[in-house]
Parts: C-alpha cells; sequence; structure tokens
C-alpha cells in the first residue's frame, strides 16, 4: 500500500510538469525504439535468409556450368566436355560425404503454350529427385518419379507463375501443353515460395516458380542441344551433416577440376558460406545499430539525470519540511528514484509502442523483413528502467543528504 501511495504520488508530480516530462521522456522513448526496431530487423533478416538458403539446401553444394562465346567455348571443349551426369556419380562414389545428387538440363526454349494462353517460361529438364534437394514443395498433383524418367514421359510440372500465366481459370492438371515441338501433359504444380527478396548474396532465387519441369531423360533425348553444349546445366549434390561444407566443396572442386583437365568452366555455389557470410554481415549491422541504440538510451539517462537535479533544487523547502516532520534519508531517496524509475518505465512503454511503429514503417518503404521479437521488447524495455534507475541515484542521493535547517532557510 505504501509503494501504491509513493507511485500514485510521483505520477501526480510528473503530470504537473507535462512539457518537461515529455522533453525528458524522448530519450528514452527514441533509444528504446531504435532497440527494438533494429532487433525486429535483424530476426527478420536472419529467418529470411533461412527461407532463401532453404529453397537452395544448406547442406547442398551446387555447380552451375559457366557460359562463353563461341570461340572460347570451342577451345574449352577440346579439353573438357563440360558438366556431365558422370561428374556426380563419379563423385557420389569417390567422396564419402556426398550422399544423394540430381541433375538439371536447360533446355533451348522457342515457344511454350497451352489452348488458353502462352508463357514466356523456360523448359528444364530435372531427375526424379531434384524437387526434394531442393526442398521445393507440392501445391497440386504429384511430383515427376524415377518411372517418369525410365518411360521418357511427356509429364510436366509447372511452377506457380507457369501455372497462371498457361491456365489463367486453374484447371492446369490433366491438360496439355507445348514445349517447342512436343505436348506435355500437366501432373503438378509448384507451391510458390514467400520470398521478398529475388536474390541472396549475389545468387538468383525463385526463378523455378517461372519454369516448366519436364524428366530429365525426356530432356536429353526428345530435344536437340548444340553441339558445344554440355550434358547438363547444372548439378546439385547433398552431403553429410557432419561434414564441414567449406571443406567438402574443396573436395568436390578438386575432383571436378581433375576431371575438367583444370578447364575453369563451372562455378560452385556454397549455401553455407552464403550464410554465414549473410549473418556476419548482420552481426556488424546490429553492432552499429546497438551502438546508436546505446547512446540513445544514454543520452535519455542523462536528461533523467539533469531533470532530476533541477527537481531537488526546485523542490528544497518541500525537502527540508519533510525531514523536519519524520522523513528518513531513506524515505527521500526512495522518492526520488521512484520518480526516475517511473520516467524511464513510461518511456519505455511508449518507446515499444514507438520501436513498433518504426519496425513497420521500416518493413513498408524499405521491403526489409521484419519479424517480432519478445526477446527485443523485454531486452529494450529492461535496459530502460536500469538507466532510468541508475541515473536517478546520484540525485536522489543529493536529495537525502540536504540539511534540514539549510533546505527550510533556502529561498
Amino acid at each position: 500500500m505504501k509503494y501504491l501511495t509513493l507511485f500514485i504520488d510521483t505520477a501526480l508530480e510528473l503530470a504537473q510538469h507535462k512539457l518537461r516530462t515529455l522533453l525528458t521522456l524522448l530519450g528514452m522513448i527514441f533509444g528504446v525504439g531504435a532497440v527494438i526496431a533494429m532487433l525486429n530487423i535483424g530476426e527478420g533478416a536472419e529467418r529470411e535468409a533461412m527461407k532463401m538458403i532453404d529453397s537452395m539446401g544448406l547442406y547442398n553444394l551446387i555447380v552451375n556450368g559457366k557460359e562463353f562465346d563461341e570461340k572460347e567455348l570451342k577451345e574449352q571443349r577440346k579439353h573438357s566436355a563440360g558438366l556431365s551426369l558422370r561428374d556426380a556419380q563419379v563423385a557420389h562414389d569417390s567422396l564419402p560425404f556426398v550422399t544423394d545428387f540430381t541433375a538439371q538440363k536447360t533446355i533451348e526454349t522457342y515457344h511454350i503454350f497451352s489452348q488458353y494462353n502462352n508463357s514466356d517460361a523456360n523448359a528444364v529438364g530435372v531427375s526424379a529427385n531434384y524437387f526434394q534437394l531442393s526442398h521445393f514443395q507440392l501445391f497440386a498433383g504429384r511430383m515427376l518419379n524415377k518411372n517418369d524418367q525410365q518411360r521418357f514421359a511427356q509429364v510436366a510440372m509447372l511452377g506457380a507463375n507457369t501455372a497462371k500465366q498457361l491456365f489463367p481459370l486453374g484447371d492446369a492438371l490433366g491438360q496439355q501443353i507445348k514445349i517447342n515441338h512436343l505436348w506435355f501433359k500437366v501432373v503438378g504444380i509448384l507451391q510458390a515460395p514467400y520470398l521478398k527478396k529475388k536474390e541472396f548474396q549475389g545468387v538468383k532465387l525463385g526463378n523455378e516458380q517461372n519454369q516448366v519441369f519436364i524428366p530429365l531423360s525426356t530432356a536429353l533425348h526428345r530435344f536437340e542441344s548444340g553441339l558445344l553444349d554440355s550434358e547438363v546445366s547444372s548439378l546439385k549434390l547433398a552431403i553429410d551433416k557432419s561434414v564441414d561444407p567449406i571443406v567438402a566443396a574443396q573436395a568436390l572442386e578438386h575432383l571436378l577440376q581433375n576431371r575438367h583437365s583444370d578447364i575453369d568452366d563451372f562455378e560452385l555455389v556454397i549455401p553455407a558460406a552464403l550464410l554465414a557470410q549473410q549473418k556476419q554481415t548482420q552481426q556488424i549491422f546490429n553492432i552499429v545499430m546497438s551502438c546508436v541504440a546505446g547512446i540513445s538510451l544514454l543520452v535519455g539517462g542523462i536528461g533523467i539525470m539533469n531533470i532530476m537535479l533541477a527537481t531537488v533544487l526546485e523542490r528544497t523547502k518541500e525537502i527540508g519540511l519533510l525531514r523536519a516532520i519524520g522523513a528518513t534519508q531513506k524515505d527521500i531517496r526512495i522518492q526520488f528514484i521512484a520518480e526516475s524509475f517511473t520516467i524511464s518505465i513510461l518511456g519505455g512503454l511508449l518507446g515499444v509502442v514507438f520501436g513498433i511503429g518504426l519496425s513497420e514503417i521500416i518493413s513498408m518503404y524499405s521491403q526489409w523483413a521484419v519479424s517480432w521479437s519478445m526477446t527485443a521488447i523485454v531486452l529494450s524495455f529492461s535496459i530502460c528502467a536500469l538507466v532510468g534507475l541508475i541515473f536517478g541515484v546520484y540525485p536522489a542521493i543529493k536529495a537525502s543528504q540536504l540539511d534540514p535547517i539549510e533546505a527550510l532557510q533556502s529561498d
């Protein structure tokens, strides 16, 4: 009951000086708001990064064939045939950490259309396990399987955007589409992933939604390739989770270089390394923003101290009167600490509201991902309360040490 009365008296005292209280609160509001916005953006960036990495497969190694002009490609083909299924098979057989692999062949597409519309999508041939290793989700129908590969089946899966283009009414399953000179039956549609960014650390993502997938065997045997084209366009190899992806990538690169006669006609993408790079960049961002937010809270704390010291001077007679009627030094200290603590608590609450609003504004105009973090709210609010306590101690001690007689005689 005693502390409740003290809290009410403190609130009434602050309410009598609205402008001064508001100016004192601003530093705490901006500091807490900055901490919450920074941590929310950091949390959102980390989750978005994990979504993007998941689309590539954290424990995958991706090998892409490089593009060259015709003259350079002719010279390279004298020594290397480019990427092939045999490359992946040898890696799987000779490197114990490679647990599975899949391949992709990009088809030179002239036109893709249905009876309803045409599309500017790309057609690619893929292995049966391509979707599992790429962590693509099925929206409707079924995935391509080994039986399709063995039969050179003319069946296709559509990316979400391609399905909308070719079949605006949404009845794609079981329908026929034509890729160049061949007809294919649609057996499945991919789930469209929710990614705010189409690129991660220089690697393009989400292109699968604008593609048509057919069995790799069909692509290799039913469509013509250029004489200088490699057998496949890219490989994706799954590695054991107990192995360091960087070490695994070095071993794979050495193997492929030997098979390609040291011709640099491929590039290796390591999703785990991209994620580590993203985390390092995010960590630097968090440190910088934490320093800015910390300075704001420090300024707010200094503001509280200044206001409380000014309050001590204004209320010198009141302090002397309280001491004269029996208030102890402890009572005076508690009263002034309660006032600074109340200011910091109020500033923290308003800062939480400001931080949430600031996060939404940043997300809206910058297209950055934002995820709500209860840790951010609790941490920033706790720091704000602690700052209020620390910076209120000195004015409280100064007030409690005033001589009662001198305080009553002061002007």
